[in-house]
C-alpha cells in the first residue's frame, strides 16, 4: 500500500517540482516516480552508501535521502541533480513522506485494532491500553454498519466502500469477508436511528447506481464505549438475518426496528412448532389459500380497518366480511378482534421463521 501512497503524493508534487523525484525500497527498486517509465529500475548500492555515510548521498546525477533514520530506513527518496537545491528538495520530500506514512500506518493500525474488537479477538483489558497507544477516544459514540454485497463486482467490495470514505478520518472500513464489509462510523450522541438509516440508504443507492452492485445493510445500535463495538457488530449481523426472514423487501435493516421479529428469531424451533400446533389445530394454516393469505396481509397493513382494506382490495365490504368469517371458522381466530389478530400475526411470523430455518440432520 505504501507504493500507491507514495506514488499518489509524488504525482501531486511533480508539477510543483521541476525535477524527477521518486522513492526506492529496501531492495533498491524504484517503487514511485514522477516519470512512470522509471518505476521498476534498480538503484544499486544506494542503501549501503547511506547506511555508512551522512544522511544525504549523491550518485549518478541524483540526490538520495532516507525516509526516517538512515540506519533503519525502509524507503529512500531521490531527486534529480546533485546540487544544493536537490538536497533541499530531497530533505523536504523525505520529511513529507515520512509524516504521511506515519499517519497512514497509524490509520492502518487503528483499523486492524477496531477489527480485532468487533471480532472479539482482543481482551477487554487490552482494549484500553491499545486505545491509548493509538490515541483513540474510547468514549466516542460509534455505530456499526454491516454491508453485504450480492453477486460479483468489477471492483472489490472493500475498495468500493473505501473509495466512498477516502477523506474520512473518523470512519473505518473493514473487510470481514469476501463480500462483507464493516463500516464503523463516529456519530454525535443522541443521533436518531432514522438519520443513520438515511445514510445507509445513500450508501446503498450510490453503490447500486455507480457500481451496479446490490447490497443489504444491517445497522447495529449506537455504543458510547469502544469495547461495545463487538455488540453493535453482532446486532448488525442479526439485523441482516432477521430482515432476510421478515423484511424481505427492505435492503437497509436496523436492529432497533426489528420489533417482534428479533424475539422470534431467538426462540428455539421446538418452542415455535409447539406454539403453531396450539394456535392452528388440525393444520388449519395450510388450509388457507393464497387469496385468503393476501387478504389477511392487506387487513394487517390497514390496521384491521374493514372499509380501508376492502377499498385496497377492490372488493365489496360484505365480501371482505365473508372472507374474515371464513378464516374464523377455519382457524378459530376472528381477525376483527385485536387479541386474535395479534396471535394470528405472530403465528404467521413464526411460520415464516420456521420455513427459513435450514433442516438439521
Amino acid at each position: 500500500m505504501s507504493n500507491r501512497l507514495f506514488q499518489r503524493v509524488i504525482h501531486q508534487m511533480k508539477d510543483a517540482i521541476d525535477r524527477v523525484i521518486g522513492v526506492i525500497d529496501e531492495n533498491g527498486s524504484v517503487i514511485a516516480c514522477s516519470e512512470l517509465v522509471k518505476i521498476g529500475e534498480i538503484r544499486q548500492g544506494i542503501r549501503e552508501e547511506i547506511s555508512y555515510s551522512s544522511e544525504t548521498v549523491t550518485a549518478g546525477g541524483y540526490t538520495y535521502r532516507p525516509i526516517g533514520s538512515s540506519s533503519s530506513a525502509e524507503y529512500i527518496v531521490f531527486v534529480e541533480g546533485e546540487d544544493k537545491t536537490a538536497e533541499r528538495i530531497a530533505m523536504i520530500l523525505a520529511i513529507s513522506l515520512s509524516n504521511i506514512k506515519s499517519l497512514y500506518d497509524e490509520k492502518y493500525d487503528k483499523s486492524s485494532f477496531i477489527k480485532n474488537i468487533i471480532l472479539d479477538n482482543i481482551l477487554p483489558s487490552d482494549i484500553y491500553i491499545k486505545s491509548k497507544e493509538l490515541r483513540l477516544n474510547t468514549e466516542q459514540t460509534r455505530i456499526v454498519l454491516l454491508i453485504k454485497f450480492s453477486g460479483k463486482t468489477e471492483m472489490l467490495p472493500y475498495d468500493i466502500v473505501q473509495n466512498m470514505f477516502t477523506d474520512k478520518n473518523k470512519d473505518y472500513v473493514i473487510s470481514v469477508g469476501e463480500q462483507d464489509i464493516v463500516l464503523v462510523k463516529e456519530i454525535k450522541q443522541g443521533t436518531d436511528i432514522k438519520e443513520i438509516e438515511r445514510s445507509a440508504k445513500t450508501i446503498s443507492d450510490t453503490i447500486s447506481s455507480e457500481f451496479l452492485a446490490k447490497v443489504n445493510i444491517g445497522i447495529g445500535t449506537a455504543v458510547d464505549n469502544i469495547k461495545d463495538l463487538a455488540r453493535s457488530y453482532k446486532e448488525a449481523q442479526v439485523a441482516l438475518e432477521v430482515g432476510k426472514v421478515f423484511d424481505t423487501e427492505k435492503n437497509v435493516i436496523s436492529y432497533e426496528n426489528l420489533g417482534i421479529g428479533r424475539l422470534i428469531y431467538q426462540l428455539p424451533t421446538t418452542l415455535c412448532e409447539m406454539f403453531l400446533q396450539e394456535v392452528f389445530k388440525n393444520g388449519s394454516l395450510e388450509s388457507l389459500d393464497h387469496e385468503t393469505l393476501m387478504t389477511i396481509q392487506c387487513f394487517f397493513e390497514n390496521n384491521l380497518n374493514v372499509s380501508e382494506t376492502s377499498r385496497k382490495l377492490f372488493v365489496h365490504r360484505n365480501t371482505l366480511v365473508y372472507r374474515l368469517e371464513k378464516i374464523r371458522k377455519l382457524t378459530g381466530l376472528d381477525l376483527r378482534e385485536f387479541d386474535h389478530a395479534i396471535t394470528f400475526k405472530v403465528a404467521l411470523m413464526v411460520k415464516r421463521y420456521l420455513v427459513s430455518k435450514p433442516v438439521k440432520f
